[in-house]
């Protein structure tokens, strides 16, 4: 089992950022990669970023491309979405994920664990 505990949502306006992280506990050695969903209410939910742990490697939706920076800790087994330049349309529920095998990482099927959500709201 693992664990995932999200923070740093909130409120903030057009043009701002925010930091989120996403801390993993328990089974953490399997873990092979960590990606971030979001949810607006009506909406389907849609992939943001990922990182497979050992490489490194990102990817990432082309929404978000030039904005958004994914980044991981491994000593605390925590990532971190940088997201800058905000706009009113990135507001939505955030989910961190984890994948303990193989996959397409902007699947959610990929993933295996799912944090509780962090709420992000960008005014105009």
């Amino acid at each position: 089992q693992v664990q995932l505990v999200e923070s740093g949502g909130g409120l903030v306006q057009a043009g701002g950022s925010l930091r989120l992280s996403c801390a993993a506990s328990g089974r953490t050695f399997s873990n092979y990669a960590m990606g971030w969903f979001r949810q607006a209410p009506g909406k389907e939910g849609e992939f943001v970023v990922a990182i497979r742990w050992s490489t490194g490697n990102r990817i990432q939706a082309d929404s978000v491309k030039g904005r958004f920076t994914i980044s991981r800790d491994n000593a605390k087994n925590t990532v971190y979405l940088q997201m800058d330049s905000l706009k009113p349309e990135d507001t939505a529920v955030y989910y961190c994920a984890v994948a303990t095998r193989g996959g397409l990482y902007w699947s959610k099927a990929a993933y295996d664990y799912w944090g509780q959500g962090t709420q992000v709201t960008v005014s105009s």
